[in-house]
């Protein structure tokens, strides 16, 4: 049986966006045509590196100089979203696999989000042997142009930023009453 296509060609809205505080934030990324919206739940890494690939992917497109889009560097003025997420969330899924590419004909992004199966995690022992991923249920498909990729890139950035602060020694996320600095050999560091 075919997966159930989740597809936005283009979406009129494509964002990340958190629920809760700090700390305790769950994760969504959502798409929206019309009156039909998709949420998928996903890790903070997820988003981060997707993000980062986004970002990378524009950026070796516009350096190869072979495509007639024109790709921006940034996010273009307008294109900026900051409104929270569209009401009521109802999670799809939850995120295992992503996959992004460039279609070179209609210029455009594709991400692919995949749901999380515990079929498809791969031991440490697994890894050497051929392994062949279980068909999914279900995908998020979604294609964005140029503008609109670096747009969702901008609002990952500051959505990642809106977190716990970093330990400047460690890295690890600072909680409002502290936390223990592996690098300071357990003292607690209050300020970041």
């Amino acid at each position: 049986m075919a997966p159930l296509v989740h597809g936005f060609d283009p979406p009129e809205r494509f964002v990340t966006g958190t629920v809760g505080s700090p700390g305790s934030r769950t994760f969504f990324l959502q798409a929206r045509s019309g009156a039909r919206v998709v949420s998928v739940a996903l890790e903070k890494q997820q988003v981060a590196a997707l993000a980062e690939r986004i970002d990378e992917l524009l950026d070796e497109v516009m350096a190869s100089g072979r495509y007639d889009a024109l790709i921006p560097a940034v996010a273009p003025l307008g294109l900026d979203d900051s409104d929270p997420l569209e009401q009521p969330i109802e999670e799809e899924f939850r995120a295992g696999t992503m996959t992004l590419s460039w279609d070179p004909d209609d210029q455009r992004v594709v991400i692919e989000v995949f749901p999380y199966t515990e079929a498809a995690v791969v031991s440490p022992e697994q890894v050497d042997e051929d392994f062949e991923e279980p068909e999914p249920d279900e995908v998020l498909l979604v294609r964005l142009a140029a503008g609109h990729a670096r747009a969702f890139v901008k609002r990952a950035s500051q959505v990642l930023e809106a977190g716990r602060p970093s330990c400047p020694f460690c890295g690890n996320p600072i909680d409002p009453e502290g936390h223990l600095c592996v690098r300071a050999n357990g003292f607690r560091r209050r300020d970041p």
